[in-house]
C-alpha cells in the first residue's frame, strides 16, 4: 500500500553572484528597519490596520537589480524556495528614508501583507528592489523529534475516530507507536528525494518502502508508506493525506500497529521539502 501525495514543481536557473557595497548595506538595513517600523504601526493604508511581524531580512532574497528570468526561479537557485514572492522596484530614492516614502506611497499593501515573513533589498544607485517572500517550510520548523512527535500526535488523533476515506469507511483504530526503525527509514527516503530532486516510492536503486524497512532493521510482516511534497508543516502534510482516499486508507488501516515519519528539505529542488510515513505491522 502505497501512496504520493504530490503538488506543484518549478524548474531550475542558475544565479548571477551579487556584491553588496559595504555602505549601501547599512541602507538597505536602515529600509528594512523602516519598513517592519511600518508593520507594527500601520497607517495610512487602505487595508485595515493591524499590527504585524517583522520582516526577517535574507540575503538570499537580495537579487541583482535588472535580474533576468522567473522571480522563483532565481530565488530557488540563490537557496530559496518560495511559496509566495513578490518584487517591487522604485526609482530615483536617494537614501533609505525616500525609498521607504515612495514604498509607503505605493506599495502600502504589499509591505502590510501578512502572508510575507522574509524580505530582500538591493540597491543600485537611486534603484532599489524589494523582494518580499514567504518560505515553503514554516519558520518553527527547525527541531526534527517536535516534527516527528506532531506526526505521531496527528496520526493517532485521526486513527480515534471513525472516518470515510473516499468511498471506505474505517472505524476508530487504535493508536500507532512510534518504531525508530521506521523513522530512520522515513528519515532516509525523505532526504534521498529532496537531495536527488525526484518523488516516488520507488528510489533511484530500484529499492521499495519494504526494502527500505528492512534495511533499517524493521522486522515486521506489512508495511505501507505515504509520501508528500511541499507541505510546509506537519498538519498541512496530514491534511492533504486526509483528504486522500488512498492515503487516508492507510492512514487508518487497523493492520498496522508501528509507524515512523519524517521531513527533509533542500530549497534547489522541486518541492523544496519531503515528508515519508512508514506504516508497520509485528
Amino acid at each position: 500500500m502505497r501512496h504520493t501525495l504530490r503538488f506543484t514543481s518549478l524548474c531550475l536557473f542558475s544565479l548571477l553572484p551579487f556584491v553588496t557595497n559595504p555602505a549601501h548595506a547599512g541602507a538597505e538595513r536602515q529600509l528594512v528597519e523602516a519598513i517592519n517600523d511600518y508593520r507594527a504601526h500601520p497607517q495610512h493604508c487602505q487595508r485595515p490596520a493591524q499590527r504585524l511581524s517583522p520582516l526577517a531580512l535574507k540575503s538570499s532574497l537580495a537579487l541583482p537589480i535588472g535580474y533576468g528570468g522567473g522571480l522563483r526561479d532565481q530565488l530557488k537557485a540563490n537557496g530559496y524556495q518560495a511559496v509566495a514572492v513578490r518584487s517591487i522596484r522604485v526609482v530615483g530614492a536617494q537614501d533609505a528614508e525616500e525609498a521607504f516614502d515612495l514604498l509607503q506611497d505605493e506599495h502600502c499593501t504589499a509591505l502590510l501583507d501578512s502572508q510575507y515573513a522574509d524580505i530582500g533589498v538591493s540597491r543600485s544607485r537611486g534603484e532599489w528592489q524589494v523582494v518580499l517572500a514567504q518560505p515553503v517550510l514554516d519558520s518553527h520548523m527547525t527541531d526534527t523529534r517536535s516534527v516527528s512527535k506532531s506526526l505521531l500526535a496527528q496520526v493517532n488523533a485521526a486513527r480515534a475516530k471513525p472516518r470515510l476515506c473516499g468511498r471506505q469507511r474505517f472505524a476508530a483504530a487504535r493508536p500507532l507507536a512510534w518504531n525508530a526503525n521506521l523513522g530512520a527509514a522515513a528519515q532516509g527516503h525523505s532526504k534521498a528525494m529532496a537531495y536527488g530532486n525526484y518523488f516516488a516510492h520507488q528510489d533511484p536503486d530500484g529499492e521499495m518502502p519494504a526494502d527500505r524497512a528492512r534495511a533499517a532493521g524493521f522486522r515486521g510482516r506489512q508495511i505501507g508508506e505515504n509520501i508528500a511534497a511541499g507541505q510546509g508543516s506537519p498538519s498541512k502534510a496530514m491534511a492533504g493525506w486526509l483528504a486522500s482516499p488512498g492515503h487516508c486508507a492507510n492512514l487508518m488501516n487497523p493492520m498496522f500497529t508501528q509507524v515512523g515519519a519524517a521531513y527533509a528539505t533542500d530549497a534547489r529542488s522541486d518541492e523544496g521539502v519531503y515528508w515519508t510515513m512508514l506504516f508497520g505491522a509485528q
